[in-house]
């Protein structure tokens, strides 16, 4: 059996997320379908770093898949992009040692949220950035990151704290603002993330950005580690999941 590892981006609009449904497509669907007809082997399974959401997209995301008999990581890469639609793509494919695995073996994962803050939205990046028309304080968003980055229980910033079997602390190495123009990104990068931890962080910085909140609501939000309406989960579109980091900071 020989292991590979793959770079996927894709828009995920389309999208039922990831994972395989029962109903609806998904981006593991597609791709296993991809490689099943490429290889003809009976049970494909695509293992990736992280599962996105209805409607997210990925740069640049990490995943794995084992064959019965080796290909060339040519034919592997072309017959999929060949067979897959136009957003889904393998940007790259290598063969990996055994002992790799996309989600386990991965250091940190970075996302990036955007969004589109004017009145009106540019039709080609609709799918891609979240819509906010009022104006955002950016300089309050980024005191009330500065709170939210680092190790904190983020119980209040998860969908169902009840799911996270491993606990609600996490290590928010960094959270940052920036804008260029009418786009505002919000990066968040850290070993590992909870259920629409990185949307909750989007939708409260929203809030605070529109002056709904103060950004030392940061502070009292962590400490009360329970979900209110103060932290609402900002939408799909705007998400992104970045890059995916290995090793000595190696990067996917």
């Amino acid at each position: 059996m020989t292991r590979y590892r793959l770079i996927i981006a894709y828009d995920g609009t389309a999208y039922a997320g990831w994972q395989i449904q029962p109903d609806g497509r998904t981006i593991q669907g597609e791709l296993e379908n991809a490689i099943h007809r490429i290889s003809g082997q009976e049970k494909v399974r695509v293992q990736c770093s992280g599962r996105t959401d209805t409607g997210v997209h990925a740069r640049a995301q990490a995943a794995h898949v084992d064959l019965d008999h080796p290909m060339p990581v040519r034919k592997l890469l072309e017959g999929c992009n060949a067979l897959l639609d136009e957003d889904i793509r393998v940007l790259k494919a290598s063969r990996v040692s055994p002992e790799f695995h996309a989600r386990f073996s991965a250091a940190s994962k970075e996302y990036r949220y955007f969004i589109w803050n004017g009145n009106v939205v540019p039709p080609h990046v609709r799918n891609q950035r979240t819509w906010v028309r009022r104006p955002l304080d950016v300089q309050a968003m980024k005191k009330a990151a500065a709170i939210l980055q680092g190790e904190h229980d983020f119980a209040a910033f998860t969908a169902n704290p009840n799911r996270e079997v491993e606990g609600t602390v996490r290590n928010l190495s960094v959270l940052k603002i920036s804008k260029k123009g009418h786009e505002v990104i919000i990066t968040a990068r850290a070993g590992g993330f909870l259920y629409k931890m990185v949307r909750s962080l989007a939708g409260f910085l929203i809030r605070v950005g529109n002056g709904d909140l103060p950004p030392e609501a940061a502070g009292e939000i962590l400490r009360s580690k329970k979900r209110t309406a103060a932290v609402p989960t900002a939408a799909p579109q705007g998400l992104f999941l970045w890059r995916v980091f290995y090793g000595q900071g190696g990067e996917s």
